[in-house]
């Protein structure tokens, strides 16, 4: 099975693998120092713990290793400034993403490069067809970055409940197809 890289550079910051218990300081800090700025939109923050974070570090190793889910930090020097990932879509073709910023890093286009370098990384796989990213329709800093990226809209549907507290109740999906000449260099 074909991996993506564990170190994407993007200019100034890189997106590197998640190193399992060796970065629980580091992604509690990042995650408890995000916990207001992420509140409104993601519904985890409600049961977010020291276990809970040691957990999903756990998980990302063995997710990394079946292909199920990719996780990255993004590091800007020596400092997290946010998460992104790509996972399987529910057809076996596809895959989806997600990513969210430290308050303290957003509106300078980290997420924007992140995507981005994610996007390629993925359709440099064997059989990523297309890829997805999915909001809440009143998420419009979610939403800037596939339109930035050239993601054409998918569909809006009634998101699954409990809806996040500033949610709308209406998910977005916006899809990108691989383009013809992606290959890994």
């Amino acid at each position: 099975m074909a991996h993506p890289r564990q170190l994407i550079a993007c200019g100034d910051f890189v997106l590197r693998r998640w190193r399992g218990q060796e970065d629980f300081a580091l992604a509690l800090a990042l995650i408890e120092e995000s916990l207001e700025h992420l509140r409104p939109w993601e519904l985890w923050v409600a049961s977010h713990s020291e276990e809970n974070t040691r957990t999903l570090l756990d998980h990302f190793e063995s997710r990394w290793a079946s292909g199920e889910v990719y996780n990255y930090a993004i590091a800007e020097g020596g400092t997290l400034v946010g998460m992104c990932q790509s996972y399987r879509a529910p057809e076996p073709r596809g895959r989806c993403l997600g990513y969210w910023l430290h308050p303290a890093a957003t509106g300078r286009g980290i997420a924007t490069k992140a995507t981005a370098a994610l996007v390629a990384e993925m359709f440099a796989l064997p059989g990523v067809e297309y890829l997805e990213i999915t909001h809440d329709s009143a998420n419009t800093s979610s939403a800037a970055i596939p339109r930035r990226l050239g993601f054409a809209e998918l569909r809006r549907e009634p998101a699954p409940p409990p809806v996040p507290p500033a949610g709308s109740g209406i998910n977005v999906t916006w899809r990108l197809n691989r383009p013809a000449n992606s290959v890994r260099k």
